[in-house]
């Protein structure tokens, strides 16, 4: 087999702008890291880091991370996280937006093997499926009761049969709870309702809207703690009969046995853009199997996320989330549709899009 050599690395960060679909409220700026690695054969792989400090994950990726692998086969992928690791924690530890430099690092790897290959993420992964059934990301805490259940029957007409709306919104936990009850009521029971807090809720809040909300089929309760502690949550997971998720912020593997240990979790949901990229989602999936647990995805993972929900056999749902769905109309030309509620593994090698780069140099962040 012929050798590949990585021959740049480079990086950009952009900025997009988003809207609350139907009331139309502008979201906060949506920043994307952007790194493109270019082998001595032509190929170019794209991976993409998310929101936070982006300046500072450019910075690691152009400084540090890029110029250690120059010169390396894109496809030693053991070789270069070992080279990687000692760069990203002298120790160790996985943790913040070195992770995230990794993240963008990884997936671009990934996306030029597949290129490489002529075969997508997806199938390098194990190929379980050419798709993914998918959830949608809607109930913001911007709309009212009213357009909540506008929204829904909106996304329903479109075919979706799965939605998440969130709770943990200030509103105060008696009004989220009876915003779910009305979102349940208005779509009846044959569409699967999930919520989601963020990370926002003390674990006696969590706990107390979780029993508010029991009556309502909750398929799941998404991080539903502060910083989606293991032993509130192995604690919280005993007394409610509503299935518990984690894992898209900080789902590296690590953190995933410690769920595990605590009898924590019910669903592994882990983000290639936040945890060190989608070699480190591979650990995490083949944990999920090894512990019998699905494998989903939440965090507005977007187009990178779905391969590894499509790739594994215990793949279940990947997310559809209407602000990363904005962006990445946005950034890809011909982006990944879903369809009645299921996403088509798009047919072109690797992550199977193509940046726009007339929207790349309008949304390009300089200083």
């Amino acid at each position: 087999m012929p050798i590949l050599q990585i021959k740049d690395v480079r990086v950009s960060v952009h900025r997009f702008k988003n809207a609350v679909p139907l009331i139309n409220k502008p979201i906060e700026d949506d920043y994307r890291i952007i790194c493109e690695i270019e082998t001595d054969e032509g190929h170019v792989g794209i991976g993409m880091a998310s929101r936070f400090l982006w300046h500072g994950v450019a910075a690691i990726v152009e400084k540090h991370l890029g110029p250690a692998i120059i010169g390396m086969d894109p496809r030693d992928l053991e070789k270069i996280h070992a080279r990687l690791q000692p760069m990203i924690s002298e120790r160790g530890a996985m943790t913040g937006i070195n992770l995230a430099g990794l993240s963008c690092v990884d997936l671009a790897l990934w996306d030029v093997i597949g290129k490489a290959s002529n075969r997508t993420v997806a199938q390098m992964l194990g190929g379980a499926k050419d798709y993914a059934d998918a959830y949608v990301t809607y109930g913001f805490g911007a709309f009212e009761t009213e357009h909540l259940i506008e929204m829904a029957r909106v996304l329903i007409g479109k075919g979706h049969t799965r939605l998440k709306m969130l709770v943990g919104t200030g509103r105060g936990l008696v009004a989220d709870a009876r915003r779910v009850a009305a979102v349940r009521e208005a779509v009846g029971e044959d569409i699967l309702l999930a919520v989601d807090a963020n990370e926002s809720l003390r674990a006696e809040e969590a706990l107390r809207i979780a029993k508010m909300i029991e009556p309502y089929n909750i398929a799941w309760f998404e991080d539903p703690l502060q910083r989606v502690d293991a032993r509130d949550l192995g604690n919280m997971r005993k007394r409610t009969t509503i299935p518990l998720s984690a894992g898209q912020m900080d789902g590296h593997a690590l953190r995933f046995r410690e769920w595990i240990e605590h009898d924590a979790i019910d669903i592994f949901m882990p983000n290639s853009m936040y945890n060190g990229g989608m070699t480190e989602t591979r650990r995490v999936a083949h944990l999920s199997q090894i512990y019998n647990k699905p494998l989903s995805d939440a965090g507005g993972g977007g187009v990178w996320c779905v391969h590894h929900v499509a790739g594994f056999r215990n793949g279940t749902l990947a997310e559809i989330h209407l602000g990363t769905e904005q962006v990445e109309e946005q950034m890809f030309v011909d982006p990944p549709r879903a369809v009645n509620g299921r996403i088509a593994i798009p047919a072109a090698p690797g992550f199977g899009v193509t940046l726009d780069r007339d929207v790349l140099k309008e949304t390009l962040v300089t200083a």
